[in-house]
């Protein structure tokens, strides 16, 4: 997230009147104080000596903040009504406060793109971050992702959900949001400090030629290092199983070509996930809408999704993951659970170490109140 704040100060810089980032007095806590550098929080009354060190005040600035998510997606739509540019950064659990006027949003993009005089406005850019899977010191009211499932209803002609699992990824989702018209953007990205891919594509691909036992998905920045992880320890404990590991970014693209433009292909997505393949698919969000939008695929009843399900506590990150079955250790065992006409007895003792690793992980993390060495720092190893 550090990062794309340098991003937004170099935007702030290039367009300084006619670009703006709005946010509840989260600026800050979501690691986009880099704006700072460029331009400050707009405040056009007096201000005292003290509000020099960190009020971050100027009569000019280009940063929008009050404690209010409503308020502050209403000075956006009426920023971007005006024929200029702008995004609202928030906490994921609190952006429900604003369903109803994204979807009067949404509604009123859609019967725009019916009046052939109306001209194209830039995108609602909508940044969540604190996401529900970092919340080991505000606990379970911080634990919400089902925003997703809001916007999700609308008209597939208008909005659009990117999950960026690395840190370079999310700079690319931004800049092709920034660039976009008519669309209500919604980008799920942590702020916490993650694991960067070293090189572009879908994922890890089977050995050429060979068609994978079973599919490992992912969709989500937090919930990807774990498929992976997952990856890796069934590839140390089962070298012999072939894994074809798939990232899903763009949300939409699980659906059909037919209900959304984004959408894949038959053609195009059974050359991802097959469709007579188990699939493994680590969630960001609630599982449900993974299922809702790849009810018609074919093979979808081989697809396992793991998501957040409502259990929650003041948990460390491992802890709250395996209280899901989001973490690796119930990933791989889920994927040995649905392999058994691969597998047969072979998985057995794979199971049952990835078990007994997880209880010592659960008992760390209960003791110590943190996550062991190997989860914090942990690095593809192949």
């Amino acid at each position: 997230m550090a990062n794309f704040g340098d991003f937004l100060t170099q935007i702030v810089r290039d367009n300084p009147t006619n670009f703006r980032v709005m946010g509840p007095d989260e600026t800050e806590s979501n690691k986009l104080s880099a704006i700072y550098k460029a331009s400050k929080k707009v405040w056009v009354n007096g201000y005292l000596p003290e509000d020099e060190d960190g009020g971050n005040l100027e009569p000019q600035g280009r940063v929008m903040e009050m404690l209010s998510e409503h308020t502050v997606e209403g000075w956006l739509e009426g920023y971007i009504l005006s024929g200029r540019h702008g995004m609202l950064n928030s906490y994921e659990p609190f952006i429900h406060i604003i369903d109803s006027m994204v979807n009067q949003h949404a509604k009123w993009i859609e019967k725009c793109l019916e009046v052939s005089w109306r001209q194209q406005i830039s995108s609602l850019n909508i940044l969540l971050t604190s996401t529900v899977w970092r919340q080991d010191h505000n606990g379970f009211t911080h634990q919400d992702p089902g925003f997703l499932d809001v916007v999700a209803n609308k008209s597939p002609e208008v909005v659009r959900i990117y999950l960026p699992p690395d840190g370079n990824c999310l700079l690319s989702v931004m800049n092709h949001c920034f660039k976009s018209s008519n669309y209500v953007n919604v980008i799920v990205a942590d702020k916490q400090l993650h694991l960067q891919a070293s090189a572009s594509g879908t994922g890890l691909p089977t050995r050429k030629g060979a068609e994978p036992d079973l599919i490992m998905a992912s969709c989500g920045d937090v919930v990807t290092q774990e498929a992976l992880a997952a990856t890796a320890l069934l590839r140390q404990e089962l070298p012999n199983l072939k894994i074809r590991f798939v990232n899903v970014v763009d949300l939409f693209k699980l659906m059909p070509n037919g209900y959304h433009p984004h959408g894949l292909t038959a053609r195009e997505y059974a050359a991802l996930f097959t469709t007579d393949r188990p699939c493994i698919f680590a969630f960001h969000s609630y599982p449900w809408l993974v299922h809702r939008l790849t009810y018609q695929r074919e093979g979808q009843q081989k697809m396992h999704v793991r998501g957040y399900k409502e259990k929650g506590n003041i948990d460390t990150p491992l802890e709250l993951a395996i209280r899901n079955e989001t973490d690796r250790f119930s990933l791989a065992i889920a994927a040995i659970d649905n392999l058994k006409d691969v597998l047969g007895n072979k998985g057995a003792g794979a199971r049952e170490k990835f078990a007994d690793m997880m209880i010592r992980a659960k008992n760390y993390a209960y003791e110590i109140g943190m996550d062991p060495d190997e989860f914090e720092g942990w690095k593809w190893p192949f």
